[in-house]
């Protein structure tokens, strides 16, 4: 009889999977985003990019565009913070899991929620969140495609 030996993932590729999976929730098929946030390797809060709370999905009436972007979505950052605050879940001194960087306004929410790392998949789109995190001590850490 043989052992075989399975390779356990290490906390940042675990949580990173989690936020790929949250992000098949997304009703934006545009991109499909999800964020995980997490204090001391337990899961506070989850979000994917979808339109607000009783409102139609772009998956079943389109997009509403502006400036190449749909903002018909809440994205998937600001839905996590969200969550976290509906259900009063202190998110203080926690890190981020998201699939793609965030833009620069949900980055200004997650540093101003007091996240104070966000890993990241993909780099998407907005290069001006890494002189903002430089300035409010947050940590960007690029994690690729880890896969």
């Amino acid at each position: 009889m043989t052992e075989q030996t399975e390779v356990r993932s290490d906390w940042h590729e675990y949580f990173m999977r989690i936020a790929e999976q949250v992000a098949t929730r997304s009703t934006c098929n545009r991109k499909h985003i999800g964020a995980v946030i997490v204090r001391d390797k337990t899961i506070l809060s989850t979000g994917y990019n979808g339109s607000l709370r009783g409102a139609p999905h772009c998956d079943q009436i389109g997009h509403d565009m502006e400036n190449g972007h749909c903002v018909r979505t809440v994205h998937a950052e600001a839905n996590a913070v969200a969550q976290a605050a509906k259900n009063g879940v202190a998110i203080e001194g926690s890190e981020i899991y998201v699939t793609a960087s965030p833009c620069l306004t949900c980055f200004k929410l997650v540093a101003n929620a007091g996240i104070r790392v966000i890993y990241f998949k993909e780099f998407y789109r907005d290069e001006r969140i890494t002189e903002y995190a430089h300035q409010a001590s947050v940590t960007l850490v690029h994690m690729g495609d880890r896969d």
